[in-house]
C-alpha cells in the first residue's frame, strides 16, 4: 500500500511539473517569439509608447465625436476587463427588455439623423461584456452623429469606417468587422481629437 501511494504521488508531483510548469513556459515563449505583439496583449500605443487599450478589449466612449462600441455588462459601470461576463437576462426576462428598450431610446436620442431601425448589436451585450468590434453596419449607422460632432463630411467619416473593415480570418472564418477602438484611433489621426472630453 504504502508503496502505491509513493508511486501515485511521484506520478502528481511529475505530472504538475509538466502540465503545470514546463508546458505553460513552453507554450508562453513560443508564443512570445512567434507572435510578440498577440502574445503582449495586442496592445495599442499612442506616439509615446504609452498604452492607449488593447486591439481585443473594448472600451467605452461616450462623446458623440467617437464611435461607440456594443453596450457593456462586465462590471457595475461595463467595459471591466476584470469583472468579464454578460448579463445572463434570458430572452423573456423584463430586465433585459427594459434595458433594450432605454438603450434604443438613448441611441435614437443621440443619434437623430441615423436610420430608424438600430442594429440589435448596439442594443444588446457580447457573451464577454467586452466585444472590441462591430458590424460594419453598427459603424455606419452611427456615421451621421460622429459626423456631425466633428463637423467632417458623412462621406469622409464613412470612408474612414470602410477602411477599417477587418476581413473574415483566412478569408473564411467569422464575418466583416470592425476594431471600433482602431476605428476611434484613425479619427483622431485624419481629424483630430473632438471639442469635448472622451473617455479613453
Amino acid at each position: 500500500m504504502r508503496e502505491r501511494l509513493l508511486t501515485s504521488l511521484r506520478v502528481t508531483v511529475v505530472t504538475l511539473f509538466l502540465t503545470g510548469l514546463l508546458y505553460p513556459l513552453a507554450v508562453t515563449g513560443v508564443a512570445r517569439v512567434a507572435f510578440p505583439h498577440r502574445a503582449g496583449g495586442s496592445l495599442v500605443l499612442d506616439g509615446a509608447g504609452r498604452p492607449l487599450g488593447s486591439e481585443l478589449l473594448a472600451q467605452g466612449f461616450s462623446s458623440p465625436g467617437y464611435f461607440q462600441p456594443r453596450p457593456s455588462a462586465a462590471g457595475e459601470r461595463g467595459f471591466d476587463p476584470m469583472a468579464s461576463g454578460g448579463s445572463n437576462l434570458g430572452p423573456t426576462s423584463a430586465k433585459l427588455r427594459d434595458r433594450a428598450a432605454a438603450e434604443v431610446a438613448r441611441l435614437r436620442a443621440e443619434n437623430p439623423a441615423a436610420p430608424r431601425s438600430v442594429p440589435a448589436e448596439l442594443v444588446t451585450t457580447s457573451a464577454s461584456g467586452l466585444d472590441p468590434h462591430l458590424s460594419p453596419a453598427g459603424a455606419l449607422w452611427q456615421v451621421s452623429r460622429v459626423a456631425a460632432a466633428r463637423g467632417v463630411g458623412e462621406a469622409r467619416i464613412r470612408a474612414v469606417v470602410e477602411d477599417s473593415v477587418e476581413g473574415r480570418e483566412l478569408g473564411l472564418l467569422g464575418e466583416p468587422r470592425v476594431n471600433v477602438l482602431l476605428l476611434n484611433l484613425s479619427l483622431d489621426r485624419q481629424f483630430g481629437r473632438p471639442v469635448a472630453g472622451a473617455k479613453e
